[in-house]
């Protein structure tokens, strides 16, 4: 078996942070003799690299002496292996529809480990949520009024009110002001009917420093809340939290010379559309810059007025608690040659690769394996297609460098995929099967593997 990396001396690369575990792994046998098993693409997951993770975001608050819960954005994978993870560790889950919140107690995740988020939730969720004993962030009044008469009738309502950010007015997210006043004394004339145990907010972008603030405005939110007879002792910030793939100076060549000459067809993207794949600051080591930030730049950094006001912080990472934990293979179908670069297709479609149906592009490197003899290096540039009757359907515009020309039957690995790439936008199209999601561990060092147990749709 032979892994076939991108050398950085020929086409536009952007190779990911080493992984040696992954590296060996694909050294072995086992992605040929699943892609034979399964004849198309599959998706590998890594739930150890989940739990280091969750210990990852742990230990930053432990250092901190922050009371704090971890809650899995759900939204990021729909494999069963991550819940189960979360059930048997005590990790909250963060769903958003009534079929994610039926997964997650599915797999044994309790209701009181459970926040459900998203906007104008459907009565259904809602009805669910309260009996099961969820915390529900709610997003408008509208909502909390069928929240408060659910609950009158059945028990009572765990909820936060979520703060619409004012460094982000045209979010459609979250409560202005007034309408907070206005909740705040519609929760306590509710009295028993709710349990008002704080705010929370739904931030786009990855900054520190915003998100440190209006954690800062929550805590003396919940202050205010508690004045009126109001639980209010906890906040969430919700997830944004980077996730680093590439260094910083082969992320900053990338962006400085990429250009549509190196992808297929002229392709234009700008800077701006991609995904950050470099981050100085990302995962647990964000969240340690958020606690010790000083919010609006003055006074106590977040952490000691979290502990000073009894409040507990909540957090919603997604992609940061799936980073390095899955890849994804595709095999080589076909390869022609076209204006002095090769165009490769793939068995599968960029459904299976989510960035590409952003007006985006997933970035880095692909890596090349093949289980037949390979000489001398004799690069090979190539975009990669999907095998599906669209122009559009391009896992890859640019046309990366291979250390040799590939062949059908080669696969293409896609490394870090397992945070919202993966199956975000995965469909059936041509009636080509979903890749199956194959749970790959290691237990006393021995390799082993399964079906995820959350069946492909």
């Amino acid at each position: 078996m032979a892994v076939i990396p991108f050398p950085g001396a020929r086409g536009l690369t952007l190779p990911a942070h080493p992984d040696p575990w992954l590296d060996t792994l694909l050294h072995g046998g086992l992605p040929h003799e699943l892609a034979y098993a399964f004849g198309g693409p599959f998706h590998l997951l890594l739930p150890e690299r989940f739990d280091a993770g969750v210990a990852a975001f742990r230990a930053a608050l432990d250092e901190a002496d922050v009371d704090g819960r971890v809650y899995y954005a759900k939204k990021a994978n729909k494999a069963a292996a991550w819940i189960e993870r979360c059930a048997a560790g005590g990790t909250g889950v963060d769903v958003a529809s009534l079929g994610e919140l039926r997964e997650a107690l599915g797999h044994g995740v309790r209701g009181e480990n459970i926040v459900v988020t998203g906007p104008a939730k459907a009565d259904d969720l809602l009805r669910v949520a309260v009996l099961q004993g969820c915390l529900i962030a709610v997003d408008a009044l509208d909502e909390l009024d069928r929240l408060i008469t659910l609950a009158a009738t059945t028990r009572p309502a765990r909820l936060l009110l979520r703060r619409l950010p004012p460094a982000q007015p045209h979010s459609r997210f979250g409560m202005d002001d007034a309408e907070l006043h206005t909740a705040l004394e519609r929760c306590r004339e509710a009295g028993d009917a709710v349990r008002m145990e704080g705010f929370s907010f739904h931030l786009s972008g990855y900054a520190v420093r915003p998100r440190a603030d209006l954690a800062g405005e929550l805590v003396d939110m919940c202050l205010t809340a508690r004045a009126l007879g109001l639980r209010a002792d906890r906040i969430s910030i919700g997830g944004g939290f980077a996730v680093d793939y590439a260094a910083a100076d082969d992320w900053e060549r990338f962006t400085h010379e990429q250009s549509p000459a190196d992808y297929h067809a002229g392709k234009s993207f700008a800077t701006s559309d991609f995904y950050p794949y470099h981050s100085p600051v990302a995962g647990a080591d964000a969240l340690r810059a958020i606690l010790a930030a000083r919010p609006g730049g003055r006074g106590a950094p977040l952490a000691a007025r979290l502990r000073d006001c009894g409040v507990i912080l909540l957090m919603e990472p997604g992609r940061a608690l799936l980073d390095r934990a899955g890849c994804t293979v595709f095999p080589v179908q076909g390869v022609k040659e076209r204006d002095g670069y090769g165009i490769l297709t793939v068995g599968g479609t960029s459904l299976s690769l989510s960035e590409q149906w952003f007006n985006s592009e997933y970035l880095p490197d692909p890596v090349l394996l093949t289980d037949r003899p390979v000489g001398a290096p004799s690069p090979f540039r190539a975009c990669v297609g999907g095998a599906t009757c669209l122009e559009s359907d391009m896992l890859t515009w640019r046309k990366v460098a291979l250390a040799t020309r590939p062949h059908p039957g080669d696969l293409l690995v896609y490394p870090n995929t397992a945070g919202y790439q993966m199956d975000s936008n995965e469909s059936p199209f041509h009636d080509l099967p979903l890749p199956p999601k194959v749970v790959v561990e290691a237990p006393g060092g021995r390799t082993r593997w399964r079906l995820d147990h959350r069946p492909p749709a």
